[in-house]
């Protein structure tokens, strides 16, 4: 009887928390348009939120990366120098299945052995001029080895994934922060070693992308953004139709209508909408902005196929930006109910 009696209490509980149209974000924001409609007397629509297109694939991101023809060097001449170690390395069974991350590795140790190797062969001028044109070949394709080791990598996919929903309304910083973190230290070291310092501690990468994989925190914010701007548009097209059709107030006074519609304002959106709007603003403007500047300092490299991607869902500016369209989205809403209540002679009291 007392498992029964508390069953029949999980089962209870489950159905008030599923009643409770402010404990998911997309539930809360259809519940937002839905009072809208009826505190301003309009008919509800909610939009269909428009779907995140996939993170492109691999093969799609991926860069080949130019073969070195190491035939030129006198492999056994190199006796003594840390580059016939790491040529070595390269051309072992496990070398030739190096990860992007490990490639990358050892293009940056082939670059500073094969410069300390230099003063070695001061008396075998053709090997000396082999090994330099080796490095500057090296230092010419570094750039690819970057981009493979940080946008083609099978960790990263993870991080875009649109199969996790929304941003959460309980998300912790944490994570965002260690993110955050992440990419502004990834930014830090890489934008160094695009500037030719090949000495750059890369020893971060392997920690920073095992929380990549562990991690979905770029699809949810770009799932946010897209549920965001459809809502909060869905809400301004009401408040303008309202406009359009007849004053919510006459000669600046204020009636029950008009209060009815002002306390579902701040009961709901500035007290629900608009915290969950910030947290979801916060991660943009640390993670999604890390990402994009991640992007951008690589764009002489970007492959064809991930520019699209880049500007809709990493770029924060620009007429394909989704983030932009937030922005546009937020200021619509924002005028229009400055608007509606300033008929009334008030004000939102919230941006």
């Amino acid at each position: 009887m007392r498992l029964l009696s508390i069953a029949l209490l999980s089962v209870a509980v489950g159905l008030l928390a599923g009643c409770n149209p402010f404990s998911a974000p997309t539930d809360m924001m259809d519940e937002y348009v839905e009072r809208v409609a009826r505190v301003l007397d309009e008919d509800a629509h909610l939009s269909p939120i428009p779907v995140a297109d996939l993170f492109p694939r691999r093969r799609e991101r991926r860069l080949p990366m130019p073969e070195l023809d190491l035939g030129m060097l006198d492999f056994l001449s190199l006796y003594g120098c840390e580059l016939q170690v790491v040529v070595g390395e390269r051309n072992s069974g496990l070398g030739r299945v190096m990860q992007p991350s490990n490639v990358l590795r050892y293009e940056v140790r082939f670059i500073n052995a094969a410069e300390d190797c230099l003063p070695t062969l001061a008396e075998k001028k053709e090997l000396q001029a082999a090994v330099r044109q080796a490095r500057r070949s090296k230092i010419d394709s570094l750039p690819i080895a970057i981009w493979n080791a940080t946008w083609a990598t099978e960790e990263i996919e993870r991080l875009f994934t649109r199969t996790e929903g929304v941003y959460p309304l309980d998300a912790t910083g944490a994570t965002v922060d260690d993110l955050t973190t992440d990419v502004n230290l990834m930014n830090a070291r890489l934008s160094a070693l695009l500037a030719g310092r090949t000495g750059t501690d890369l020893g971060f990468l392997d920690n920073v992308q095992q929380r990549w994989q562990a991690e979905d925190r770029l699809g949810q914010l770009i799932k946010s953004a897209l549920l965001l701007t459809t809502r909060l548009n869905d809400a301004a097209d009401l408040v303008e139709r309202r406009l359009a059709d007849y004053p919510l107030c006459l000669n600046g006074k204020t009636n029950p209508d008009a209060d009815i519609a002002r306390n579902m304002f701040y009961a709901v959106y500035a007290e629900r909408v608009q915290p969950y709007m910030a947290a979801v603003d916060r991660a943009r403007v640390g993670l999604v902005a890390g990402f994009a500047e991640l992007a951008a300092m690589q764009q002489a490299v970007m492959p064809e196929a991930f520019g699209p991607y880049y500007r809709r869902y990493l770029k924060q500016s620009g007429d394909e930006s989704i983030w932009a369209g937030l922005d546009a989205a937020v200021q619509r809403h924002t005028e229009s109910w400055q608007r509606l209540l300033k008929q009334c002679g008030m004000t939102p009291g919230a941006s």
